[in-house]
């Protein structure tokens, strides 16, 4: 945990957090977190005093609030860090395997996950349900069980380099070392073409990412381009937060998004699948979009489509599955608590139907290879092409609404 200091008042957390690790290297503080400090503010900042860092983030009757890379900071904030943060590669494996420990049935499960694997990335379908990071009320995230559940025999534990919201599903993909887990993430933070100018020829992108989403009602055309401004809101006194469209972006701080949509199969019964292509990485940008600017609510959004979803009639069965519930005890115990049968349109409270069903990416195995190679041409660089399912319970309302 860093604490601020007089002479330091008013400068921004980043900075702050730039001094404090150059200045504690040999207080437990990994030498890693001055290159890469911003991830550290995706977790809480607790004001005044409190406890050992170890604690800060269980104390019930503190203040916790989000902090962002440049908010400011007061004398006497302290910024909470990861407790897996050690400067000895041994004591940070000690201490995950204590804290991560994984069953054997748990081990397989999560490796049961893997869409494709080599030496320099893993591929797994997110189940939904599953947080893909940690933070204040996450017991266990996908990014704790890869490091001890899909390390194999590397070095290094997996890292992320982009993320999907807890409820959705799909694939994501996970640098296997300190390198290629830096080229991941400029591919995924690379400004894309279409993101300044309304070019989304999608031979000229090195990442091309499409979403299937099942959505109340229908756009009114059947492809098109979203092109809309996002900004974050805080609702609830201060409790929650949302994103949501902006107009004048000139009075907003805001960031600008683009998604490429294209209707894969309407029905008579007021749903529409769409395929989704973000074009930029925002947060909640689909369901937003989806949401606000093509008037389509994705089914099981309950904090971007409230109205439409609470309005729901789920869709009823009739004859179409008598033994539909079949493999319900083998689902029920799946690890982790997941239950990936269940959450269809059939039910009264459908979950959130949005998958990330392929991933056009670079191959950046061979990529690192070729950089040795006196020919080596970055033109000419090989492509990974991924699919991933869909969960069970989408599947299941793609069935019913085709039957």
């Amino acid at each position: 945990m860093a604490t601020r200091k007089e002479e330091e008042n008013g400068s921004r957390c980043l900075h702050f957090l730039n001094r404090s690790v150059a200045l504690h290297l040999e207080d437990n503080l990994s030498p890693t977190l001055l290159e890469q400090p911003k991830p550290l503010l995706r977790r809480r900042r607790l004001s005044g005093s409190c406890g050992a860092a170890r604690s800060c983030c269980t104390m019930g009757n503190s203040q916790l609030k989000r902090v962002g890379a440049k908010d400011l900071l007061n004398i006497g904030d302290r910024i909470c860090i990861p407790i897996s943060v050690q400067e000895l590669p041994a004591e940070k494996q000690e201490l995950q395997e204590k804290q991560w420990h994984c069953a054997e049935e748990e081990v397989n499960f999560l490796r049961s996950l893997e869409l494709y694997k080599d030496s320099a990335i893993i591929v797994i379908n997110k189940p939904p349900g599953m947080p893909v990071q940690g933070g204040i009320g996450i017991k266990r995230s996908l990014d704790e069980l890869a490091a001890t559940c899909l390390r194999y025999d590397h070095s290094e534990p997996p890292q992320l380099v982009h993320r999907l919201d807890r409820d959705s599903s799909g694939i994501l993909v996970m640098g296997r070392t300190r390198t290629s887990a830096t080229v991941l993430h400029s591919i995924f933070r690379e400004k894309p073409c279409g993101a300044s100018k309304e070019d989304t020829d999608s031979k000229e992108r090195i990442l091309q990412r499409q979403y299937w989403a099942l959505v109340i009602g229908s756009p009114r055309r059947p492809k098109g381009l979203v092109s809309a401004s996002l900004s974050k809101v805080v609702v609830g006194d201060g409790k929650s937060e949302r994103i949501t469209v902006i107009d004048n972006v000139q009075s907003v701080p805001s960031q600008h998004a683009i998604t490429e949509y294209r209707v894969i199969k309407s029905t008579s019964h007021s749903y529409t699948w769409l395929e989704l292509s973000p074009l930029t990485g925002r947060k909640h940008q689909l369901r937003v979009h989806c949401a606000e600017v093509l008037g389509t609510p994705i089914v099981g959004d309950y904090k971007y489509g409230w109205e439409a979803n609470r309005k729901w009639r789920h869709f009823p069965l009739f004859n179409f599955d008598k033994n539909s519930n079949e493999n319900s005890p083998k689902e029920n115990s799946l690890p982790f608590g997941l239950n990936l049968g269940s959450g269809s349109i059939c039910e009264k409270h459908p979950r959130l139907h949005l998958h990330c069903k392929k991933m056009i990416l670079p191959n950046v195995s061979k990529a690192l290879q070729s950089l040795h190679s006196s020919d080596y041409n970055p033109s000419e660089m090989e492509s990974l092409e991924l699919a991933a399912p869909l969960p069970a319970f989408m599947q299941k309302s793609w069935d019913v609404l085709n039957s």
